[in-house]
C-alpha cells in the first residue's frame, strides 16, 4: 500500500481528536494511524473504499506476522 503523507496522523491525535480522523478519511478516503513512527492502524471510509485489496504477498505477510504473533512461545521453544 502507498501511504499518501497527507492522510497521516498520530496515535495521540487520532486519541486525542478522532472527529478530525474522520473527516480526513471521509475526505481522503483513508487515514493511516502511526505508532512509534510505524503505521498501525487504517481508518477507511465504507463508502469510497467498501473493500480493502491486498496482493497475495501482503496477504501472506499479513497471515504470518499473525501466526507468528500468536504463537510466538512455541516458535521460541522450537528455536532452542
Amino acid at each position: 500500500m502507498i501511504i499518501d503523507t497527507n492522510t497521516i496522523v498520530t496515535a495521540t491525535e487520532a486519541n486525542q481528536n478522532f472527529s478530525k480522523v474522520a473527516k480526513l478519511a471521509e475526505k481522503k478516503g483513508h487515514v493511516v494511524v502511526f505508532k512509534n513512527n510505524r503505521p498501525k492502524l487504517l481508518v477507511i471510509d465504507l463508502d469510497t473504499e467498501p473493500q480493502i485489496e491486498m496482493s497475495e504477498d501482503e496477504k501472506f505477510d499479513f497471515v504470518t506476522a499473525r501466526i507468528l504473533r500468536e504463537h510466538k512461545a512455541a516458535f521460541e521453544e522450537l528455536a532452542k
